[in-house]
């Protein structure tokens, strides 16, 4: 992927032999960098008493950003994405095992506090790939690209005490679900109005937009918390004003970055939702038969091993 934006360098030279040193260096605004991960790992067996089955899977991981810092003026911007398969067993599918995108960009300007900036904020997320239960037969899709895709809107202060931290707060935000599947915008999936029928049996297909308004509160933190570990972690928290305010969305990612040698390198990312206006099938007699459904809160742990560059 192209960088945002070209970095410029300028310097000077010592004139004479005998003047004053006089070099400088002309402040670059920007900050950017990266991390590009990927990971393999295969088994192959073949009249193996020791039983088990042949597997292959493979994970890649991009982590851009770019920040830039002049002035009154700040404008941070990142870009995460994520996707991996998995397939055990020769006849089997290949299944998902990760798949996010993420964009989050931020434009602030400097206030009377310290630290403290008047900020427009803009994040969107979304998936590469369709999605399917396979716990369930016949493996009913449940996701799919831009189904869900989420876009938030905001204007509020980020306050910035320190490198590498920041608490954006906002009392005005905007938050549109979009469903692009009609047949999981009819079954009211992620929180959409479902399809209706009327008394002759008639369709009207489910929405697949949803609007909602609300606060906003977003907390990020990176910094190399040993040498060659790196933590980057974001928590965002969305309270919908008027639909049950009580229940705060909540979406907290972590990445967690070592390198162990030029060639070799292991992350750990992590991925923890709860969203009420998603309803998730539940067991609720411990019977293992379904019997409601209701929001739940959602995990997801990734570690990797394999070849990462950063830059």
């Amino acid at each position: 992927m192209k960088r945002l934006l070209l970095i410029i360098c300028l310097g000077l030279t010592m004139s004479t032999l005998t003047a004053q040193d006089s070099a400088s260096v002309a402040e670059n605004p920007w900050k950017k960098g990266a991390l590009v991960g990927l990971n393999f790992s295969q088994t192959y067996l073949d009249n193996w008493q020791g039983g088990g089955q042949s597997a292959i899977s493979g994970t890649a991981l991009v982590n851009l950003f770019a920040n830039y810092k002049k002035d009154k003026w700040t404008w941070d911007n990142t870009f995460d994405g994520a996707y991996g398969l998995t397939r055990i067993g020769e006849n089997s599918v290949f299944q998902k095992t990760d798949d996010r995108i993420e964009i989050n960009s931020k434009l602030g300007h400097t206030t009377p506090m310290m630290n403290a900036f008047w900020t427009a904020m803009f994040t969107f997320r979304t998936q590469w790939d369709a999605g399917y239960d396979y716990g369930s037969a016949p493996n009913p899709l449940i996701s799919d690209p831009f189904a869900p895709a989420y876009i938030l809107l905001g204007l509020g202060i980020d306050y910035k005490p320190s490198e590498g931290f920041s608490i954006y707060i906002s009392p005005a935000t905007s938050k549109t679900t979009i469903v692009d599947n009609q047949r999981l915008a009819d079954a009211g999936a992620f929180g959409v109005e479902g399809a209706t029928y009327d008394a002759f049996g008639v369709k009207t297909d489910g929405e697949q937009i949803r609007y909602e308004a609300g606060g906003y509160v977003k907390i990020q933190y990176t910094k190399e918390v040993l040498k060659n570990v790196k933590l980057s972690t974001r928590a965002d928290f969305f309270s919908n004003y008027l639909n049950n305010p009580q229940n705060i969305d909540i979406n907290w990612e972590t990445l967690i970055a070592m390198k162990i040698n030029d060639f070799l390198s292991a992350s750990i990312t992590t991925n923890l939702i709860y969203d009420d206006d998603i309803k998730i099938d539940v067991d609720r007699n411990e019977d293992g038969l379904i019997n409601g459904r209701g929001p739940r809160t959602q995990f997801k742990e990734v570690f990797s091993l394999g070849v990462q560059y950063q830059f």
